[in-house]
């Protein structure tokens, strides 16, 4: 029988998305200086958004809400991945770093899936 979730803190799902946020950091030290308020910006600012968006909606009082920020945070991620493939299209990150935070970006995304399907009672 799994732990009980007593925080978001608790949630795989927000663990590997902090990880994610991370790597995308990581990352995103490398690119060039010009680009600091540009793609940096965007895709950490993204990176940022899932788990901040998870733990917004863990502390909010009612399902709707909490699975609205998880449809946000659904929608950062995809942001995320669009941002890094196009860093990767005009070289500012390999093809294999990319691979990599887009598999991590995967990870994410098929937990929220699996969360607001739970939520919402849907779990065919």
């Amino acid at each position: 029988m799994p732990a009980r979730i007593e925080s978001y803190r608790d949630m795989v799902v927000w663990q590997q998305a902090v990880d994610l946020a991370v790597a995308v950091y990581t990352v995103t030290k490398a690119w060039p200086r010009e680009e600091l308020y540009g793609l940096t910006s965007q895709a950490r600012r993204a990176a940022t958004s899932v788990p901040a968006n998870i733990a917004e909606g863990f502390a909010r009082e009612n399902r709707g809400s909490y699975m609205q920020f998880l449809k946000i945070a659904q929608g950062s991620l995809k942001e995320l991945e669009t941002h890094l493939i196009i860093a990767q299209r005009i070289g500012l990150v390999t093809k294999q770093s990319t691979a990599d935070l887009l598999a991590r970006s995967e990870s994410v995304g098929k937990l929220l899936r699996l969360l607001i399907r739970k939520l919402s009672g849907d779990l065919s």
